[in-house]
Order: structure tokens, then C-alpha cells, then sequence
């Protein structure tokens, strides 16, 4: 569904974020609820219009990058992704840190309703310790570039045993001004029951946090786990940016 669809969110429109705290105006009680209800939940946008510009320009610069791939080459789509290096932009950077600890919360949770063994440390460098030990030393975040008919079929970003169960996607361009199409997808597969798909609009900067791989739903004789897959539906026209924050690192 496009912004002009949903005009009330135009005539509501948040106020960009402050570049010293991009988080600010995050409800996290209200994002908890709803990853734990639905299975994701949306946030006000992150970074201004500025800075989601430069973060999708950093895209043609080589030696940010640690490496490149491109999706039709491997059966995941149509498009490409690059992977960025270490150190990450600042931006980026201050992202994942902030973001992680918010979360931990919601993911020892998670853990301990699907009886799995461990929890999160509070500390973003402290988790990182932790892959880099096991052999997990390369940076996942990455931005990702989609032209007209590009597609991201639906996966999950699993990148070694260690793995932390949320991540998000940041909106780079603007959509319908930079492109129609390539909605945000979530597939969610249930035990013994058809899958249930959700189509999730984004304005420029704002991101929606879902899970990796599997989330607790609450069933009649306690949590079960369901599976999860992301995606993004073809793009019409135009050309999208954005930018994905995985908080563990790859083998």
C-alpha cells in the first residue's frame, strides 16, 4: 500500500530526527507489543532525508564495501546488496549500537519462552566479542539497491550459529517521489497451518524491526515457535535504497 493511500499518515507526519539521538522518538514498550502481537512493529524515521541520501550515494563508493552481491546470480531475486565494511559509517555504526540494547529485552524473552539455551549479553561489543570467538568476524550490514523489476525473494539473514533474532531495514529513498512498488515483506509460517503474509508500508527513514528467523507466538498450551521469511516485492519503477542492520556478524 503507497502513502497515498493512507493520507491520514501524511496529514501526521513525524518530525525528522535529531542527529544526536536517532531514537528518540521510539516507543520501545510499543514496539515490543507488537513484535510480540504481529511479529514486527515500525518506527518514526530514524534518519533525516539527508542523511538517508548520503547513505544510499555511499553506495557507489568501492571501499566501503567488503563485498558485493548480486541476487539473480544465486536464485535470490533481481538486484543487489554490498556489504560494508569495518569500521561501519558512523551513522550506521551509532544505529546498531543504540539499537541493540533495546532490543535485548525483547530477544532474552524470546529465548526463554522458546526454552533456548543462553541469553544476550546488554552491550552490543559485548555480543560481538562473542561471534568473533566463534569465528563470526565480518560485518553484516549492508545496503541494498533495487531498479524497476528488481525483487528479493523471501530468505532469512542467518550467517553462522550465532545469531541474534531481530534486525531492521531502514527506507533510504522515497517512496512513489523515488519509486512505486517493492513493498517490505513478511511471510510467517505457523505449525500445521497455511503460511499468513503482511505487506509493510515505509516513508524515507523510517524502518521496521522483524525477526531473523523465528519468533514465540502464544498457543493454548504455552509459546510455540513459527517461522519467518522477509522479502521485497517487485519495483515497478524508479530505483530504492535501503539499508539492513543485522547485529551479528558472518563466518
Amino acid at each position: 500500500m503507497h502513502a497515498s493511500a493512507r493520507p491520514w499518515l501524511r496529514m501526521k507526519r513525524q518530525p525528522e530526527p535529531t542527529a544526536g539521538d536517532p531514537i528518540a522518538g521510539v516507543d520501545w514498550r510499543q514496539a515490543a507489543t507488537s513484535l510480540d502481537e504481529r511479529g514486527y512493529t515500525t518506527t518514526a524515521a530514524l534518519l533525516t532525508s539527508e542523511q538517508c541520501r548520503g547513505l544510499a550515494a555511499l553506495y557507489e563508493r568501492e571501499e566501503a564495501f567488503r563485498s558485493r552481491v548480486v541476487m539473480q546470480r544465486h536464485g535470490f531475486g533481481r538486484g543487489e546488496y554490498k556489504y560494508l565494511r569495518y569500521p561501519l559509517p558512523p551513522i550506521v555504526e551509532s544505529l546498531r549500537q543504540a539499537i541493540y540494547p533495546r532490543l535485548v529485552p525483547i530477544a532474552n524473552r524470546w529465548r526463554e519462552q522458546l526454552r533456548e539455551a543462553g541469553r544476550f549479553p546488554p552491550a552490543l561489543g559485548a555480543f560481538l566479542k562473542e561471534c568473533h570467538e566463534a569465528g563470526q568476524e565480518r560485518p553484516t550490514p549492508l545496503l541494498l539497491k533495487y531498479e524497476t523489476g528488481d525483487y528479493n525473494c523471501l530468505h532469512q539473514d542467518l550467517y553462522g550459529p550465532l545469531v541474534f533474532p531481530l534486525q531492521l531495514t531502514v527506507l533510504l529513498s522515497a517512496s512513489e517521489d523515488d519509486f512505486i512498488g517493492g513493498e517490505f515483506l513478511l511471510a510467517e509460517q505457523r505449525p500445521r497451518a497455511q503460511s499468513r503474509g503482511e505487506v509493510v508500508p515505509l516513508r524515507q527513514g523510517e524502518a521496521v524491526i522483524f525477526p531473523v528467523h523465528h519468533r514465540p507466538v502464544q498457543g493454548i498450551r504455552g509459546p510455540y515457535r513459527v517461522t519467518m521469511r522477509h522479502g521485497v516485492s517487485r519495483l515497478h519503477s524508479g530505483r530504492r535504497f535501503t539499508l539492513g542492520i543485522i547485529f551479528h556478524d558472518a563466518a
